[in-house]
């Protein structure tokens, strides 16, 4: 499932964004501050950044250049009330692939968060949309797990969980960082989500595949 990282600190703004995208089947997680979206963005774990510009902490084309000299490729959407031309020709020059002027239509910013997404896809060489273990290959554009050559089915919260283990094989995961990886926000400590989806998956793709490594998590085996 698609991770996106709203770097937005007007609660009511993120709230309603967050809603809608999580709606149309996003895994969501905001950042009020701009180091915090800085850290988040860098991680690896997103695949577009809603940017806006009055962060607490730097300014929005400053996150925007320093991930971009950093060498983050995700595609990123600034998302701000500055409407002149000298901002936006600055978002456009400094790496960013869109400009959104708020206020602005729920639907329009969908189109062109689906938009930025295909492309960057498409442009990704063929070796980065597969992950393929001795029995596991995952394709990543098409969302397709095959298991000893056997196409498997699996819902969008079991891919996801199964590409978190697979990326992360031999390293154990524990299950506050499953949460976040694959659920994107915070469940009751006490929930046994990440344990039953565990089960789902071990059903799918054979329980030898996923250890448990008691008192810690899990781990995909080498």
């Amino acid at each position: 499932m698609t991770r996106i990282l709203i770097a937005e600190d007007e609660s009511r703004i993120a709230a309603f964004l967050e809603k809608g995208l999580r709606a149309s089947g996003f895994i969501i997680t905001i950042a009020e501050r701009a180091d915090h979206a800085i850290d988040m963005a860098l991680s690896g774990n997103f695949d577009l950044l809603l940017l806006d510009l009055g962060l607490p902490g730097k300014d929005g084309l400053t996150v925007l250049e320093e991930l971009r000299g950093q060498g983050a490729e995700l595609p990123i959407i600034i998302l701000t009330a500055r409407d002149d031309i000298e901002n936006k020709l600055a978002g456009l020059e400094g790496g960013a692939d869109d400009y959104v002027t708020k206020p602005f239509r729920f639907e329009e910013l969908l189109a062109r968060v689906r938009l930025r997404l295909r492309n960057h896809q498409n442009s990704l060489p063929k070796d980065e949309m597969l992950l393929v273990d001795e029995n596991i290959t995952i394709n990543l554009r098409n969302r397709q797990v095959f298991f000893k050559e056997k196409n498997i089915d699996l819902s969008a919260r079991e891919f996801v969980l199964l590409e978190t283990l697979v990326r992360h094989q031999g390293q154990i995961l524990s299950r506050e960082q499953l949460l976040d990886h694959v659920w994107g926000y915070n469940y009751d400590p006490g929930s046994n989500i990440v344990d039953v989806y565990v089960g789902y998956l071990r059903k799918k793709v054979g329980s030898d595949l996923i250890e448990t490594v008691r008192g810690m998590g899990y781990r995909w085996k080498s």
